[in-house]
């Protein structure tokens, strides 16, 4: 089959999907994969961290290796970029296993600069490779409705964009490879000034003795409106710090902004004290805990 007839019936019919990172948001992407009806293949270290996927049909391989080379596409979702890269280019890793003319799909937040490297030896064996971060958390990944920043080839965009809609609502192709992640970087400043003015916000009024929810009920629709504050706002205000996306996961990602916009001459005050607020909090344990637990930076419950 030609690429340009493949790319018009990318369809569960002809495709094997495999997923490595079954976490907050990686089990619920797969789970979108699964219900369309793609053939889903599956990789993690421990395999009960599969089990649900597998009890629905999903296919378990105790090595990435394997994983790539029964599947047609293969996307990941994991932590650090030293697991990407590992994952990616290691001698078991994707790119050395991967059947040519795959399409390799990179969603964890990471390093441009590597999106670039897996992009380029992946072209010279034949595979397609897309840098596709997200945003939305586990609301977001739970409803199919994640922000999806995609880097890479059009063409490459085009052939797995079913997979993309199944996952997001917001896709857009960002341009060459590395754009997806330096959208995300983009995404992750933002955020990081956000979640300090949320946090600051909800101390000042529970500290001037308001009440918070009536509060987030005036505020949340005009121009302090975001997604943070009408998402996590009501999980601070209910003492709820559990993750949808770690505390430990964000300051990986800020560090990674921080490196990119030194190289790029570029100063970030807001985002380096934002990390600087994040870490003193995983210092005192709270690494495994949501984003939103930076309110404990003002008001400690």
């Amino acid at each position: 089959m030609y690429k340009e007839d493949w790319l018009m019936s990318l369809t569960p019919e002809n495709t094997v999907v495999g997923f490595i990172g079954t976490g907050v948001m990686g089990k619920s992407m797969a789970m979108h994969i699964q219900k369309a009806g793609y053939p889903l293949h599956v990789y993690t270290r421990t395999a009960s961290k599969a089990e649900e996927l597998v009890k629905d049909g999903a296919v378990w391989h105790d090595t990435a290796a394997k994983l790539a080379e029964a599947c047609d596409v293969v996307i990941t979702i994991v932590g650090y970029p030293k697991d990407v890269e590992e994952i990616y280019l290691g001698a078991d890793g994707l790119v050395a296993n991967a059947k040519s003319g795959a399409y390799l799909i990179d969603m964890t937040t990471s390093n441009p600069q590597l999106a670039e490297h897996i992009y380029e030896a992946s072209a010279i064996k034949g595979i397609h490779a897309l840098d596709a971060p997200v945003s939305g958390g586990d609301v977001g990944a739970k409803g199919g409705m994640l922000s999806i920043m995609v880097g890479g080839d059009e063409a490459d965009f085009e052939a797995v964009r079913p997979l993309f809609e199944l996952m997001g609502a917001n896709i857009v192709l960002q341009g060459k490879a590395g754009a997806g992640q330096h959208t995300k970087m983009c995404n992750q400043i933002a955020i990081a000034s956000n979640m300090m003015g949320v946090c600051e916000a909800l101390a000042y009024a529970k500290t001037s003795g308001l009440d918070a929810n009536t509060v987030l009920k005036s505020i949340e629709s005009g121009a302090a409106g975001s997604w943070s504050l009408t998402n996590l706002g009501p999980r601070i205000i209910a003492g709820n710090d559990e993750p949808g996306f770690y505390v430990k996961h964000f300051i990986k990602d800020m560090g990674i902004a921080l490196a990119a916009a030194k190289d790029m001459g570029l100063d970030t005050p807001a985002l380096a004290l934002s990390e600087s607020l994040y870490k003193e909090l995983a210092d005192k344990g709270y690494e495994d805990k949501g984003t939103q637990v930076l309110y404990k930076h003002w008001i400690e419950e």
